[in-house]
């Protein structure tokens, strides 16, 4: 007996059929897509994790940084 009531057979055939269905490029783009969004998200969990208790402080009190956008914006209007 395999995983939970299901055999190695079944399992074969039943990713046989998902084979013939999809194809090889559909199944390899479906794995790469899948791995990018793990490390992805991985990646949005540990920078959240290592946020500093200052940046922490700044966010709390309503202070907000500035974008370099918005600066290069903010010069453009006042030499205007």
């Amino acid at each position: 007996m395999g995983f939970s009531g299901i055999s190695i057979w079944q399992l074969l055939i039943v990713l046989v059929i998902v084979l013939l269905l999809f194809g090889t490029k559909r199944l390899r783009n479906l794995g790469s897509d899948l791995g990018a969004a793990f490390k992805g998200f991985k990646k949005a969990v540990s920078e959240e994790e290592s946020k500093t208790p200052e940046t922490e402080k700044l966010a709390a009190s309503g202070e907000e940084k500035v974008i370099e956008g918005e600066a290069t914006r903010e010069k453009e209007q006042s030499k205007s």
